[in-house]
Order: structure tokens, then sequence, then C-alpha cells
């Protein structure tokens, strides 16, 4: 996903956290198979995806981001671990 798709908010993010992100918006059925182990559990999300991507969104509607990723290195590290797996297949 182009870095014109993401939310005004991680323009001061760091490379691998906007990568990240781009990587959840492109790829959310990769990374909505996949459990998040950083405790946002209590938060309600059930994968790595929630911690990206408002459940709304992954209906095909417009995206809607969560900002809990962008703060939370665990979420930011499994989804780069995904995004380098679907890499090597």
């Amino acid at each position: 996903a182009p870095e014109s798709e993401l939310p005004a908010y991680l323009a001061a993010s760091a490379p691998r956290v906007r990568d990240a992100y781009r990587f959840a918006l492109a790829n959310a059925q990769a990374l909505e198979t996949v459990p998040c182990y950083c405790g946002c559990g209590s938060m309600g999300h059930t994968n790595n995806l929630d911690c990206f991507l408002q459940n709304d969104s992954k209906e095909g509607g417009a995206p809607i981001f969560d900002q809990h990723a962008a703060g939370c290195g665990i979420c930011v590290d499994i989804a780069q671990d995904v995004k380098r797996m679907t890499a090597e297949g």
C-alpha cells in the first residue's frame, strides 16, 4: 500500500512502523490469521490485524486505522515477521 494511504499521525513514526501499517493494509488476510502476543486481547483484539485496522474496514469499506500498533513494538515485530515469511513463501 502506498504511503499516501496511511493516516497523518504515522508521518513521524519510524519507517518500520509505517512499513508494517502499509503491509497490514495491503495484506489483511495474512495478519488476521496470526495472533498478537502484546496483551491487546483485553482491548478486544483477536489477531495482529486488529492492532493496525479496526473491524469495520475489513469488510471492504474505507480503512479505519487503529493507533495501537503505532506505539507497540511487539505488534510491529509480528507484522514484520509475517511480511518476511510471506516473502519467503
